[in-house]
């Protein structure tokens, strides 16, 4: 579904991604596991548009490299940031609403789905945004992009910060995102939910791909989490 080659992104005269190339099957769920500062949330830009990039870009076939993230997002592309890009000022509900991809078609989610998966949102659903706690704002986040209908959705760091209980609600919703066809690539720097959920695991390290393989495969490679992964 998704092939990403060579690619290559700057910020100013630092060369930040140097050569990635990496591949999401459908309905697979891919993790890019690595330390901060190595390139992930940089890939995940580049391939919505928010970076321009050098290299190939394909969706199901299609070369979007370089494209408006617009564009990108209305051929099928989903994205949750790191930042938690809510609209404080509206309501819960309203922020479901803003990310409905039609209101005339049905698409594979609804604001109900994601009530029923978040039942503190629907408490929740007519108070500002604004003023939810960072977990409930993550589930936001999430529901929001899912109102799109994406065939594929890239998640940045969707546990960072939360509460063991919300990580383990997020973690649900991830396979969930799955189980109904959608593929996921995610960056996450929990390695034990990366091992749990994922088809694939790749890791990064100064802006290239130093490890592509299955959880096992990693599990079974002390020198290379050591190197690249651990503290």
């Amino acid at each position: 579904m998704l092939n990403v080659k060579d690619l290559h992104a700057y910020y100013g005269k630092s060369h930040i991604l140097q050569g990635v190339s990496l591949a999401v099957g459908e309905g697979e769920i891919v993790s890019l596991l690595g330390r901060n500062g190595v390139g992930r949330s940089t890939t995940l830009k580049a391939i919505i548009g928010e970076v321009s990039p050098s290299g190939s870009i394909e969706f199901k076939g299609e070369e979007i490299a370089g494209r408006k993230s617009h564009v990108i997002a209305r051929k099928g592309i989903g994205y949750v940031p790191e930042n938690r890009d809510i609209f404080p000022t509206l309501t819960a509900r309203q922020n479901l609403i803003l990310g409905l991809k039609s209101t005339r078609s049905k698409g594979r989610w609804s604001i109900e789905d994601a009530f029923n998966l978040f039942p503190n949102l629907r408490e929740r659903a007519d108070i500002s945004a604004g003023v939810l706690s960072g977990g409930e704002q993550q589930m936001l986040t999430i529901c929001r992009t899912l109102m799109g209908d994406p065939d594929l959705i890239m998640i940045d760091e969707p546990t960072e910060g939360l509460a063991p209980q919300n990580v383990e609600r997020v973690r649900q919703l991830i396979e969930e995102i799955a189980a109904r066809g959608v593929a996921i690539l995610l960056v996450e720097q929990k390695l034990t939910i990366a091992l749990q959920i994922s088809a694939r695991i790749y890791v990064m390290g100064h802006g290239r791909i130093v490890f592509e393989g299955k959880p096992e495969d990693l599990r079974d490679n002390a020198d290379i989490r050591k190197e690249w992964l651990e503290v």
